[in-house]
């Protein structure tokens, strides 16, 4: 399974803890064996096949190592360092993490792209290696040491991992993608962003002329407007589907989450019910524990995703949380046909990507982020965080998010490992940072982690 860094995939592992010992023919574990006498120390982190990194997500967990307590058969304090290289021997140390007592490290996005770098990989998908191949993929290896005393003094009784082995890829530009862009107009409204107290709802456009924005509009009224301002906007006089400069507020009858179109051609507009969601034993027992899990819509990629935690068990994809329209996976490869069979899934987070277009899925483990405090959902003791979905690279977005007066934070995975609060507070995110204060309402949230080095969020009240 490849681990993505292209958005914040800012992943992070939860950092569980575990004493005891796994066979060396399970792959998935690093084993380290013990030098000197005692208990080996065994890696309970899961390596995945490959992780694919990103220099815009710099500042976000790859992988967390986590291992068992060395144990020396003495009473004494046991201290560790993790150690990275280029090279299988570790005739280079091209990460360390210091002398640490805790039994876990995070290897950030940065330290593989440092590794990356000494490697000579790139992310030009013009270059390719010596050997023809593209030059954006190599090894980069990793042990543990353990030891009592100072690390490297001749008195100082050691530990030694085995070697252990990572795949990494660099993400090669994409260059064009998808083709469509962000139009000039937007949604504006009381049903949007309270007349534009905050940036109005984007359209994409296709070159076609058609401009389609995917929202959840609360009830209310709207119209059109280019560029966030008023200079230049569109509504319907008659409310006939057609739109006029400077026309009459269109009303939304009900909040819900719809597909507005605009078409510039022949100054026509529409409003549709439109969702796409997940639904099944594995989120929501199919239906019978509130809504289906929303997907978003990712321009990029002309796909929609969703950010979302699974429980063991099974799910399909349904239309507006109704069952006249569902998808599955009948051949379990990945294409989806319309009423297919159940897809069967493992408890955990995944990023799911519906591709209507080309008619297929693809189900993803990842780590994202989600909202917690006493502002929503008493600090996790109230049900799960509300999960953001990365609807493009180090973009992670949820609407509809209902919070109460009191606090929030953003963390990784409903685990505290990674957390970002804000300090000042400015709208610029710090790890451990201050709780954040929120006011009762609806919201649209938005974690912008493309500037690795500031991230931000924006907090976005219906009204």
């Amino acid at each position: 399974m490849k681990k993505f860094f292209k958005n914040i995939k800012y992943f992070a592992m939860a950092a569980a803890m575990g004493v005891g010992f796994t066979s060396c023919d399970n792959e998935d574990y690093l084993v380290i064996t013990a030098t000197e006498p005692g208990e080996a120390l065994v890696f309970t982190n899961t390596i995945e096949n490959e992780y694919l990194i990103s220099s815009k997500t710099s500042s976000n967990v790859a992988e967390r190592f986590v291992w068992s307590p060395a144990d020396f058969d003495v009473p004494t304090p046991v201290n560790y360092t993790l150690e990275g290289s280029v090279n299988a021997d570790f005739s280079t140390i091209d990460y360390t993490s210091g002398t640490i007592d805790a039994t876990n490290q995070a290897v950030m996005v940065r330290d593989l792209l440092g590794m990356a770098e000494a490697m000579g990989l790139d992310s030009d998908p013009s270059t390719n290696g010596e050997d023809g191949q593209p030059n954006n993929t190599g090894e980069v290896y990793f042990r543990v040491q353990a030891f009592v005393g100072d690390a490297g003094a001749a008195n100082s009784v050691n530990q030694t991992s085995d070697i252990s082995a990572m795949t990494i890829s660099m993400i090669e530009d994409a260059g064009a993608g998808s083709g469509i862009t962000i139009a000039s107009w937007g949604l504006v409204g009381s049903a949007v962003n309270n007349w534009g107290a905050y940036p109005d709802i984007p359209m994409y456009d296709d070159g076609s002329g058609v401009l389609v924005a995917y929202a959840y509009l609360n009830s209310g009224a709207m119209k059109f407007r280019e560029n966030n301002d008023w200079g230049n906007n569109l509504g319907d006089d008659g409310a006939d589907g057609t739109v006029e400069a400077n026309g009459a507020d269109i009303v939304v009858d009900a909040a819900g989450r719809y597909k507005v179109t605009l078409d510039t051609n022949n100054n026509t507009w529409s409003l549709e019910a439109y969702s796409w969601g997940i639904v099944g034993s594995a989120y929501n027992d199919w239906g019978n524990l509130g809504p289906d899990a929303p997907f978003y819509y990712d321009y990029t990629t002309n796909t929609f995703k969703a950010g979302v935690k699974l429980l063991d068990g099974a799910m399909k994809v349904r239309f507006n949380n109704d069952w006249g329209l569902n998808y599955g996976d009948s051949g379990a490869d990945g294409t989806i046909e319309e009423g297919g069979d159940d897809i069967v899934v493992t408890a955990g987070f995944y990023l799911v990507t519906l591709d209507i277009e080309n008619g297929t899925i693809a189900i993803e483990e990842t780590s994202t982020y989600g909202v917690v405090g006493s502002g929503y959902n008493d600090w996790g003791n109230a049900g799960p965080d509300a999960t953001l979905t990365e609807i493009q690279p180090g973009i992670f977005y949820a609407d509809n998010i209902t919070l109460v007066d009191g606090a929030i934070k953003f963390r990784v995975n409903e685990d505290w490992g990674l957390n970002y609060g804000d300090n000042e507070p400015d709208g610029v995110l710090e790890q451990d940072g201050t709780d954040i204060t929120v006011t009762a309402g609806t919201n649209r949230i938005m974690l912008d982690f493309s500037d690795s080095g500031n991230p931000t969020y924006n907090l976005y009240p219906f009204e």
